[in-house]
């Protein structure tokens, strides 16, 4: 039997799902394996201890917003007069500075998020700058970088004994954990509704534990034969996807353990129950979560658009923030809302092309300031007029709320030196 294939990270990993799948009635993704082999570990392990700088760690949670599309800035937070004016009118807001009609109940929350108006990037085509957002690298060659998540792992370890470290809601994990191990790929949640799906056997515990048992019989008689450490593995995520089955933990992902009143509050859409789940989540030890909006991409229709989208996102992002700020946990969590780039400040044919020289993403909790505008696009919104922000200084900027060692190299696997962000700095000025 040629056992070469069970070497490549990939063949191993679709392997895994499938005895899981098929042979023991086990059916929860791979991501929550402990480990995919002492070799890959390894690789990848910190050569260095983790350098912590003072105000390290305020963020002990993470809740990554992605409104996928493209975000027209001028029309969301930083409204503009003269001809690159929108459809909507500025607003006033409980801080000092102005949103747009689209954005109600945010204003009547921007005393306590951080607007950052001079996001720049170079990348305009949609997969490339969600990929950039994503993980804080320009997609190069064969190399797969890892978003937030991953690297926070890889640095601070599991941020829980059950739940898996990160999540992703509404959106395929599309192998975060780059080249860091299988194990800190986020957990993904397609349908928010559902929670964790598949998360109970096919078949009942004694058949289960019959099959388990049987799986290290032959486990140590492969083992035997074909000196792996990967075999090793295996055992770990059967028993781990078994823990996580039996534990108590999965009710985080029940949404219909919320009373009704809160559940129609974030509003029954997936982003809305996606961002309750994320509350949920945090909450319950998961570090990091992703959640993503879809339907931004408005080259047509934007005032449409931003009366239907942009009010989901103004309605839910404005509950978020008040939910984790009455359970007290905004000052320990970081909500950032981050797009794939701005529209073009030339308004034609009821909409926007796609414009990434600026645009705007916002902060809220984990220690950045309270009704803050960092930096600002030009008078007509075309690009950075003052403290431009790259889209790795953004990731290095929650990097350091989080307490990640944002200038310390790791080594992948190829032998590369990286850092979170690609060397970004982080905007030390959104911190209070």
């Amino acid at each position: 039997m040629n056992h070469d294939f069970l070497r490549e990270p990939l063949e191993r990993r679709a392997f895994v799902e499938r005895c899981a799948r098929y042979a023991f009635g086990l059916t929860i993704l791979p991501a929550l394996a402990r480990n995919l082999g002492a070799a890959e570990a390894a690789d990848t392990a910190p050569g260095a201890p983790v350098v912590r700088g003072p105000g390290f760690g305020k963020a002990k949670r993470v809740i990554f917003i992605e409104l996928q599309g493209g975000l027209s800035h001028i029309d969301s937070f930083d409204p503009k007069t003269g001809d690159t004016k929108g459809p909507g009118n500025a607003i006033p807001t409980k801080a000092d500075f102005q949103l747009t009609q689209y954005l109600p109940e945010t204003a009547k929350i921007a005393d306590k998020i951080t607007v950052i108006r001079s996001m720049t990037a170079k990348v305009g085509v949609h997969a490339n700058a969600q990929y950039l957002m994503r993980t804080g690298f320009e997609k190069r060659g064969t190399i797969v970088h890892p978003m937030l998540g991953a690297w926070a792992q890889h640095y601070l370890g599991k941020s829980h004994e059950t739940l898996p470290s990160t999540v992703c809601v509404n959106r395929p994990a599309n192998h975060g954990n780059g080249y860091f191990p299988a194990s800190f790929s986020p957990l993904p949640i397609l349908d928010p509704d559902q929670g964790l799906a598949n998360s109970s056997a096919d078949v009942s515990a004694d058949v289960q534990q019959k099959r388990l048992s049987l799986l290290a019989q032959l486990d140590a008689t492969f083992s035997k034969k074909v000196a792996d450490e990967n075999v090793k593995a295996y055992g770990d995520f059967y028993d781990t996807t078994v823990a996580l089955m039996k534990s108590t933990d999965l009710k985080a992902f029940d949404l219909s353990a919320e009373p009704a009143a809160m559940r129609d509050q974030y509003g029954r859409t997936k982003f809305g129950q996606g961002c309750l789940l994320a509350r949920r989540l945090v909450e319950s030890g998961v570090r990091f979560v992703e959640v993503q909006s879809g339907g931004w991409d408005m080259h047509k229709q934007l005032a449409d658009g931003m009366e239907d989208r942009g009010g989901e996102f103004d309605r839910v992002f404005a509950t978020l923030v008040s939910d984790l700020e009455a359970r007290g946990l905004l000052d320990s969590t970081l909500i950032a809302v981050t797009t794939e780039f701005g529209r073009k400040p030339s308004f034609e044919g009821g909409g926007r092309g796609h414009h990434p020289l600026v645009f705007s993403t916002a902060l809220a909790g984990g220690g950045v300031k309270r009704g803050y505008v960092h930096g600002k696009s030009d008078e007509k919104g075309y690009e950075p007029d003052e403290n431009g922000v790259t889209v790795g200084s953004f990731h290095a900027t929650i990097a350091w709320a989080a307490g990640l060692p944002i200038e310390q190299e790791m080594i992948t696997p190829s032998g590369r030196p990286m850092t979170i962000g690609n060397k970004g700095k982080p905007a030390m000025g959104v911190f209070a």
